[in-house]
Formats: structure tokens, sequence, C-alpha cells
């Protein structure tokens, strides 16, 4: 108790005020504690790597969401029943299971030899920042599968067959008929997966850690603050997830979203 009070009392005292409210600092005092916390070092480190590692995650959710997506959507194939199933799994398990599953799976990584050097793919992602942007792929990727395959099963096939007729191969007719359609699909997809990844935890905690001006993203910075006892710093990050989820869970509703049912 003692020690958060000087914590936040200290980050407090370092916002500056002008002279005609400096009366108001003991009333302010929490708001400018959460003001304050914002501009450390440690939480503007936090709010870069969540930034980047939630656009990388997202651009990989629709690199795999979009070929996987159209798969399930137009072809009929064994085992498809099961390929649906296995990727709603990441969304059904708890998260920590999440997290313990890529921490068991990269146990039996082989080390990969190079030039006659030997180097340990475990090491070099396990607690690392690639850890990051995986364990928020995991379960991002997942709903862009499902934002995508609504996508493209609204998306009328007749054009994609007159394509074919003309003399477009599979793939012509895919990029230059059937992906212009699904712009609006996309940028939900894309959204969704960013706004999943900035709300990801669990895995995190367990496959990434949560290391201060290493590994740490918005989410864990919350747990860090409140394992401290800053309460006012953690509702401050907590506000700042909000603002972004709402801003571009907005930005799909506005622009992704017409005439989309999921």
């Amino acid at each position: 108790g003692d020690v958060a009070y000087i914590a936040t009392g200290n980050l407090a005292d370092t916002v500056e005020l002008p002279g005609w409210l400096e009366w108001s600092r003991p009333a302010l005092r929490p708001l400018l504690s959460m003001v304050a916390t914002l501009g450390t070092p440690e939480i503007r480190y936090s709010v870069q790597l969540t930034m980047i590692s939630c656009l990388f995650s997202a651009l990989l959710s629709l690199f795999v969401a979009i070929p996987t997506s159209y798969l399930l959507s137009r072809h009929d194939f064994p085992g498809k029943n099961l390929l649906d199933a296995i990727l709603d799994i990441p969304i059904v398990l708890p998260p920590l299971v999440v997290g313990l599953s890529l921490l068991i799976l990269f146990q039996f990584v082989p080390d990969v030899s190079i030039g006659g050097e030997t180097y340990s793919l475990r090491n070099a992602i396990v607690f690392q920042v690639p850890a990051v942007v995986l364990a928020q792929f995991m379960v991002a990727a997942a709903f862009a599968v499902r934002v995508m395959r609504a996508t493209f099963d609204q998306v009328d096939p007749r054009p994609e067959q007159v394509a074919l007729t003309l003399g477009c191969n599979q793939s012509q007719a895919f990029w230059r008929v059937v992906l212009p359609q699904c712009g609006n699909g996309m940028l939900t997809a894309g959204t969704l997966a960013w706004a999943r990844s900035l709300g990801e935890f669990g895995p995190l905690l367990i496959f990434a850690g949560a290391t201060r001006m290493k590994t740490e993203v918005l989410s864990t910075t919350v747990f860090l603050e409140l394992s401290i006892g800053n309460l006012e710093g953690a509702v401050a990050v907590s506000l700042l997830m909000v603002a972004c989820a709402v801003l571009v869970l907005v930005i799909a509703r506005i622009w992704g979203s017409r005439g989309l049912s999921l």
C-alpha cells in the first residue's frame, strides 16, 4: 500500500500544472498519476511494441485467412469439416492452454545448422518479440478466417466461372475477379484480427512472458501495473486499450461491414 502510494504520488508530482491550478493537485492526483504513467519509457515501449506486433499479427492472419477461407468456401474435399473444426480450436480453448500448447510445441523444434553454425529457433522465438506476434496470431487468425469465409460465401461464383470459361486460370480468376469484390471483408477481417491481438493476454504471458522493455505489450502492462499496486497506471493503460479497440471496431463497422453478415 505504502509503496504503491509513493510510486503513484511521485509520478503525479512530475506532471506540470498551470500556477492557477496548482492548488488542485491533491484532488487531481489520481488523474495526474494516470497521465504520468502513460509517459514513462516502459509504457511508451509497450505502446510501440503493441502497435507493431498487432499490425504484423493482423497481416499474417489475412495471409493465412484468405486462401484458407477461399478453399473452405469454394471447394469440397475429404477432411473439410475436420479442418473447419481445427480452425476454431484457438477460439474455444482457454487462452492459457493456447500459450502452453505453443510452449510445448517449440520444445520439439530442432536446431538449424547454417554454414557450420547451429542456431536454436526455440531460443530465438520463445520469450522473445517473435513469440508476441505468434501468440497474438494464433487466436486472431481464427477470427480472420471466420470473417473471410463469410465474405467468400456471399460473393457470387458466376463471374468467376465466366472468367474461367474466357481463358483465365484459377489463379487469375481469383486475383482479378474474386478478390476485388472482397475489399470490405478483408478490411473487416484485418481490423478484427488487430483488435483481437490487442486484447490477447493468456498466451502472451505463457509463451512470450511479460518482461519490461522486451516483450511487454499493453495487455501485460495492465497486469504488471496491478502487480506493483499502481492502480492508476493500470486504469490509464486499460483506457488506452479501450480507445484503440473502439477506434478499429468503428472503422470496421463503417468501412468493412456493409452488407456483411456473420
